[in-house]
């Protein structure tokens, strides 16, 4: 199994409102997109999510499709970072340990 840890740093707190927005529509796309689990976690302009998946080809093609893809074409309006891990694993890890893991990621800097 896969999982998948992201990290976004919003702009601003006012950004929240155009995550949040964004957020649902991609909660509705993975309650049909057959991952295992999902926990998300955020405050003011820090915001993550956690997501298990049963292969790399599902995970893929839920990110490249829908809402997910949508959102990420307009990352750059609300996000002053994004990163992202993804690995090999059974469960979900503490949020502890997924913020050490996420850290070290992939990193994506907008202006």
């Amino acid at each position: 199994m896969i999982v998948s840890i992201t990290y976004i740093e919003l702009k601003g707190p006012f950004k929240f409102f155009a995550l949040s927005a964004r957020a649902l529509k991609i909660v509705r796309q993975l309650k049909s997109s057959g991952h295992k689990a999902y926990k998300s976690k955020g405050v003011w302009t820090k915001h993550y999510t956690m997501s298990l998946w049963p292969d790399h080809e599902t995970m893929m093609a839920f990110v490249r499709s829908g809402a997910h893809l949508d959102a990420m074409k307009t990352a750059s309006s609300i996000a002053k970072e994004i990163k992202v891990v993804h690995y090999e694993g059974e469960t979900l890890p503490s949020w502890t340990e997924a913020k050490k893991l996420v850290a070290k990621g992939r990193s994506i800097k907008y202006s």
